[in-house]
């Protein structure tokens, strides 16, 4: 059965390292970004784990936070700037907690990374204390969309972080899904 990423993994992930604003603003700025990371904003502290995930497994992510184009009060070029990087990058990776279902931004970004992309673009990252917990899960629009899980694929030896399509039962390492192959 997949396991759900837990908020004490979280921080295994982030290698002792901590992200300054400044961190951020650099991460933001370079180029050859794949990976749109939609999150709530309450959850920005658990950025650094998040990303440092997905890159290890190839993605290369863009936050919005540090990004240095955007207003700092939202606005509709905030709103233009994120439409174009969602359309322009090639994965959208919606990190999802309890959190989420209070966020303005997040069904208005997963809309557009529904409709850019192909469901098979899109992943959704629950997290929960624990690994079986679905209390993430009270949108019950979130069930359309793949999930990225540890576990076991069929005819694979070890487990991995994959991406689950729980609807067709089906799986691909998350690294393989993240460059695209």
């Amino acid at each position: 059965m997949p396991e759900f990423l837990t908020f004490s993994q979280i921080s295994g992930f982030q290698k002792s390292m901590y992200f300054s604003e400044s961190d951020m603003r650099l991460r933001a700025a370079k180029e050859g970004k794949t990976v749109f990371l939609s999150y709530s904003s309450k959850d920005k502290n658990y950025l650094p784990g998040i990303i440092n995930l997905l890159e290890d497994h190839g993605g290369a992510v863009y936050v919005d936070e540090g990004d240095s184009r955007l207003p700092r009060t939202p606005s509709k070029e905030t709103a233009a700037i994120l439409r174009d990087t969602i359309q322009r990058l090639k994965r959208f990776v919606l990190f999802v907690t309890t959190n989420s279902k209070d966020s303005t931004w997040i069904p208005w970004e997963l809309g557009l990374g529904d409709a850019y992309k192909s469901l098979s673009s899109v992943a959704i990252l629950p997290t929960a204390e624990s690994a079986y917990n679905q209390e993430w899960a009270q949108q019950e629009y979130l069930g359309l969309y793949r999930r990225i899980v540890w576990g076991r694929i069929e005819g694979e030896r070890d487990s991995c972080w994959m991406v689950y399509d729980h609807i067709a039962n089906s799986a691909e390492k998350l690294s393989s899904w993240l460059r695209g192959y």
